[in-house]
Parts: C-alpha cells; structure tokens; sequence
C-alpha cells in the first residue's frame, strides 16, 4: 500500500515523504536531518527506506537538512539545474552528497516514477513533482507558486492525492503585520497561493480522480488551518463534491498531518 505524509509543512520547513511497499522518497528537507529522521520514526517510517530526495527549490525552508540527511543516508538529490546552481551558491551541497539534474521526462527510483513540473515562484527554478506508484496511483507535491499555470495543472491533474499549497487568506495578509514589501512578493505572481485561489483548483482535481487533497504551506501569521479547510470545503460543496463521499480532505500543520493511505 502506498502512503503520502506531510512531515512538515509552512515557512519553518517543509518536507513530504511518499512510499510505496519497496521503499520511499522525500520530497524536500527543510529541517534538520534529526527533526525529520524523528518524524519519520514518530509514522513508524525507517530513513533506511529512503531512496532520494527531491528538493523543489533553494529557498531555506525546503533544502535546511538536505547536505545532512542526504550524506548521512547516501541519498541521492535532485533537482532542477538552477535549483543545484543556487544551492552550491548558498553551501547547501558537499563532496559527500551526489546531485543530479533532472532533466529526463521521468526517472525511476525503486518501483516509483517521478518527473517535475515548473512553478511560478522567486527562486532560481522552481518545481512541482508526481510521482507515480507501482499501484497505478499516482501522487503529486505542489506548494510555493504564485498562480497556477497550464503547466502545472498538468502536473497535477489525474493525480490520486495533492499536497496543495493553501498559503495566505489575502484580508489576513493585507491587514496584517508584514512589511508592504513582503505583503507584495507574497501576492505576487511568484509569490504564494491564497487560499481561494487554492480552493478554485479543487474541483476540477476532485473531477479528474483526486479523492486525498492535502493543503499545505498554511501560514502562521495570515491564514488559519480552519479558514483553509472552510475555504475549500465550501468551493467544492458550490460543485456537489462531499467530504468523505468524493474526497479525503487534510491540513497540514507546521508538524504535517497524519500519513494518508493510497
């Protein structure tokens, strides 16, 4: 049986494990090496199971236990070729961790198959990733963009399970304490998604054979996991899908969320 597990998850540090009977893949490592071995641990998960760890983009929160954790588990990383420019920029690699570019439509990693899909976002080179699993579900990671292009509806439409990003209630943003110049890059079209903005892209992943959402990147300071969870449950109501007939709804805490079951 596969599963899907936010371990953590918002601007403090994000990483996503997905597995299936033969072994696993991490999905950025944006805590220490430690703190994820211990989430793993805490869902009954082995690191020694861990066979990559894809990283979607260089910003701190998604690559801050990478040079560790790859090294000490001899994983392999990879990532966009911009992504590893600016993460040798910023000493987040060494001569103990092997990177690689993907540039292959997919790559095979134990009985999984995984290819990306470009975002929106302020970083070098951004990206999404889906996975596909030996079950014929298939599972995709998509969190810190901007807006959502044609490119990764692509990438995530057709998919069993989304981990979505579900950032920033855009009233709580704009009246809330941040500095005019970060309240601009969040809304931004290389920022990050609002919750409505999220929620409009639910429906059609539900049509499309998505029965587990799972929003993810919920701010601290502008959002709120229970306004995340009401604004998407409300925009897929307006379209006749109910929680637990047609999908599996979750939030993903600053700590993740329970492991979801394929």
């Amino acid at each position: 049986m596969a599963k899907i597990c936010s371990l953590f998850s918002g601007s403090s540090g994000n990483c996503t494990f997905i597995g299936s009977g033969k072994g696993g893949i991490l999905i950025d490592a944006g805590v220490s090496a430690r703190r994820i071995c211990a989430a793993l641990a805490q869902r009954q998960i082995d690191p020694a199971c861990l066979q990559a760890l894809f990283v979607t983009h260089e910003h701190d929160d998604h690559i801050a236990g990478v040079r560790v954790l790859a090294g000490q588990y001899h994983l392999p990383v990879f990532a966009t070729e911009g992504t590893l420019l600016a993460m040798e920029r910023k000493g987040a690699l060494s001569d103990k961790v092997d990177a690689y570019i993907l540039d292959l439509p997919q790559i095979a990693v134990g009985d999984m198959g995984v290819s990306l899909f470009r975002t929106p976002h302020d970083a070098a080179e951004s990206c999404g990733y889906r996975v596909a699993l030996p079950t014929g579900q298939s599972v995709a990671v998509c969190t810190d963009l901007g807006f959502v292009t044609a490119g990764v509806r692509q990438g995530i439409g057709g998919c069993d399970a989304v981990v979505i990003e579900s950032n920033h209630d855009v009233d709580m943003l704009k009246t809330g304490s941040y500095p005019r110049y970060l309240k601009d890059r969040i809304l931004g079209r290389l920022g990050h998604l609002s919750n409505d903005a999220c929620a409009a892209e639910l429906p059609a992943l539900v049509e499309q054979g998505a029965t587990r959402l799972i929003l993810g990147h919920v701010s601290r300071e502008n959002n709120l996991p229970a306004l995340a969870e009401r604004t998407a449950l409300q925009t897929l109501a307006q379209c006749g899908m109910q929680r637990d007939r047609d999908f599996v709804l979750a939030v993903a805490s600053p700590t993740g969320c329970e492991t979801v079951l394929l």
